[in-house]
């Protein structure tokens, strides 16, 4: 027998559908019921690849006699943190504030019927065991205090309440100083892992932002008597290094898994988020443009390529997440004895994949083996004694028998429902990704991040052209949220850096002006637009979760498009928004890896160019030439005459200036001050390395 949410269309809560509880989903029916019968409410959010949400959904939730107590006595709701990232905002913080620290999902909260936090937690188990409080005895207590000590309920609640609406104090007078990207960097040199790369201990996670911050801070480093160039690189190179070669990694498909469990990146959390590929195969890809290593082009291609075969559905959009499970056992799908990869490739070959992959007769997982290498595929091809390139192809081909045999398992669970927030950051990677992977005969990345973006614009566009952020089975629903926004608007501008076909910049701006009328709030933007649904609290927050703030996203979009279209209000909005995350840089570098990145590209001149040619091939020839410098300081209108479209969003920026005597023109400007343009291949080239040869001072400060 099923309850409410049968009718849902998150695969979350659809998991939880045959649950012997009254679950509702988030939503008026709900609340009314919780006021009217004076009952608190218990909110359960999670998501699907969510282990620990399994664990506790078949140990409690399946569990009759905790199903009795929770529907006698509770307003039971379940919500999606994936659809409802408004609500796990806020109630994950208002959680972490009563345990003083310390989130996680499942997240469990008691609510008043006034939808205020009084108590809460994560996982319990459904009876008390190893120190840890049953759920059945969380319950009661619970209870017991709504009803026998209600007044000091309500305060408590009414104080987290108060706390979730804070709005911190941001001093106007300071200036732009790098002094905080040194902070960041030593910071992070702190807490580097020189061993095995990442930062902290375990459960360790990838920090994609940080690494793209380092990365960005490398290329322009002055220098300390503790740190230099390469040292800084070097944190990058590691870890990344250490990453690829971890069971974090799918060596056989490709693709990441959202943490490791230890801090040698050896056993995953199995689920894949979209997110994470995204986010990392971004920085592989810069670090392949930074240091030639092909292991980093590798390593973004097969991370791109699983995205493309595995979670892209055949409208174009990108589907969530894969589950960490299978047929009840997390991992279950990826593992392997060495018995089975002897019997699958032959003995020799066999053999020789269980060196090279770290797999043994006794396993380093539960008595199975996650494929990792302890030494690149180089250096076991010079043990062995064999031709690298013949190893190279000894060893793909072992992974495409052992991925042929493992597609035929069960698999694990696919999200495939579609957000516009998580796309974007997959539009972002497949379009600069294009620009260093594409070849001239091949256009997959780019292909798939148009299609992407194209899907978003037709099918989760409303008829007042706002966006919407899920869709799943043909509806698109919930109205979108900052993440939502800022993340797109900075996709747009890339796949136009890919393509620089200019809809893609009309399409930015008229995100970016809905943006600012419904999101704008003093010194940042609100995650919830003016008229959403009405929540206790309505959070601005400019901290990196596992994806970028949206705040740091929408100053970074803000600051290209504005500089682009010619919109100094844009700009100064931009710096206002960093402006109010200067108390967070101050107080915590370490969760501010993607402001910092947006306070780097405000330091670095600002570059516009605008490049006239007969022929688009050539836009390529000029775009190899700027690869390592920092695209998000650099403006760039590309025209030739076989364009059909061209926007008149950016006349300020090409006014006045044309192709010369029917050569390849390039016009350098320094903050809309323009200097002779250079006419032909040799003085383009002349004026790029000008351009290249330019050097921040690190220790500028700017008002």
């Amino acid at each position: 027998m099923t309850n409410r949410l049968a009718s849902e269309s998150s695969p979350y809560l659809l998991q939880h559908a045959n649950n012997p509880v009254d679950w509702y989903a988030w939503g008026s029916e709900a609340l009314e019921r919780s006021i009217s019968e004076d009952r608190p409410m218990f909110l359960s959010i999670g998501y699907s690849a969510c282990h620990w949400c399994h664990v506790m959904e078949h140990e409690s939730f399946e569990d009759p006699e905790i199903a009795k107590i929770l529907n006698d006595h509770f307003v039971c709701i379940k919500v999606d943190r994936e659809e409802r990232p408004d609500l796990d905002q806020i109630y994950m913080n208002a959680v972490m504030s009563l345990r003083g620290g310390g989130g996680g999902w499942p997240l469990s909260v008691f609510l008043t019927p006034s939808q205020q936090v009084f108590f809460g937690g994560t996982y319990w188990p459904p009876r008390s065991r190893m120190n840890m409080p049953g759920f059945d005895r969380v319950l009661h207590s619970v209870l017991d205090a709504f009803r026998t000590r209600r007044d000091e309920v309500e305060t408590q609640s009414r104080q987290v309440t108060e706390w979730l609406n804070r709005d911190e104090a941001v001093d106007q007078t300071k200036g732009f100083s790098a002094e905080w990207l040194q902070s960041a960097v030593n910071a992070l040199h702190a807490n580097f892992d020189l061993d095995h790369g990442g930062f902290g201990s375990a459960p360790k996670f990838p920090h994609p932002m940080d690494l793209e911050l380092l990365m960005r801070i490398s290329r322009r480093w002055p220098g300390n008597a503790a740190l230099d160039r390469q040292s800084i690189l070097r944190m990058v190179e590691i870890s990344l290094n250490k990453m690829a070669g971890g069971g974090i990694f799918d060596h056989l498909a490709g693709g990441f898994a959202r943490y490791s469990v230890d801090e040698q990146w050896l056993v995953p959390h199995f689920e894949k988020m979209l997110y994470d590929n995204a986010l990392l195969s971004l920085v592989y890809v810069e670090m392949y443009l930074e240091t030639g290593n092909d292991l980093y082009r590798d390593v973004a291609r097969k991370t791109l390529d699983y995205l493309l075969a595995g979670m892209t559905g055949t409208e174009g959009g990108f589907f969530s997440t894969e589950d960490a499970d299978s047929e009840g056992e997390e991992g279950k799908f990826y593992v392997w004895s060495r018995r089975e990869i002897v019997d699958i490739l032959g003995n020799e070959t066999g053999e020789r994949f269980c060196r090279t992959y770290n797999v043994t007769e006794t396993g380093n997982f539960e008595g199975h083996n996650i494929l990792n290498l302890t030494k690149s595929l180089e250096e076991m091809a010079e043990q062995f004694g064999e031709d690298r390139s013949a190893f190279l192809q000894q060893m793909e081909s072992a992974r495409a028998m052992l991925l042929e045999v493992r597609n035929r398992r069960v698999r694990p669970g696919l999200d495939d429902k579609i957000l516009v927030s998580w796309n974007a950051l997959a539009i972002s990677a497949m379009a600069r990704a294009s620009m260093a992977l594409d070849d001239g005969s091949n256009h997959q990345y780019l292909t798939a991040g148009q299609n992407a973006a194209r899907f978003i614009l037709d099918r989760l566009t409303d008829d007042r052209g706002r966006l919407l952020h899920t869709y799943r089975n043909g509806e698109a629903k919930l109205d979108a949220y900052l993440d939502d926004y800022s993340y797109f608007i900075v996709a747009l501008l890339d796949l136009y850096r890919a393509s620089f076909d200019e809809q893609w910049i009309e399409h930015a701006v008229a995100l970016a002006t809905s943006m600012i009328q419904h999101f704008q709030g003093e010194n940042g933007f609100y995650f919830t637009a003016d008229d959403q649904e009405r929540l206790i609290a309505r959070s601005k927050s400019f901290q990196d979760s596992s994806v970028p703030s949206g705040n740091a996203m929408a100053a970074l979009g803000l600051l290209r498009l504005g500089r682009l279209v010619g919109e100094n209000s844009w700009i100064e909005l931009a710096e206002s928004i960093v402006r109010g995350a200067f108390p967070l840089m101050e107080r915590s570098p370490l969760a501010s890896g993607k402001m910092l990145v947006v306070l780097q590209t405000m330091l670095e001149p600002s570059v516009e160019l605008v490049f006239f040619s007969s022929d688009r091939d050539a836009f390529e020839q000029l775009e190899n030439r700027l690869r390592l410098q920092n695209l998000d300081s650099i403006s760039l209108i590309c025209r030739s005459s076989e364009d059909v479209f061209q926007s008149q969003v950016v006349d300020n920026f090409t006014r006045g200036k044309q192709m010369m005597d029917g050569l390849p023109t390039l016009f350098v400007c320094h903050n809309q001050v323009c200097q002779k343009p250079a006419v032909g291949w040799d003085e383009i080239e002349s004026a790029i390395g000008r351009l290249v040869n330019q050097q921040l001072s690190f220790g500028a400060t700017r008002p």
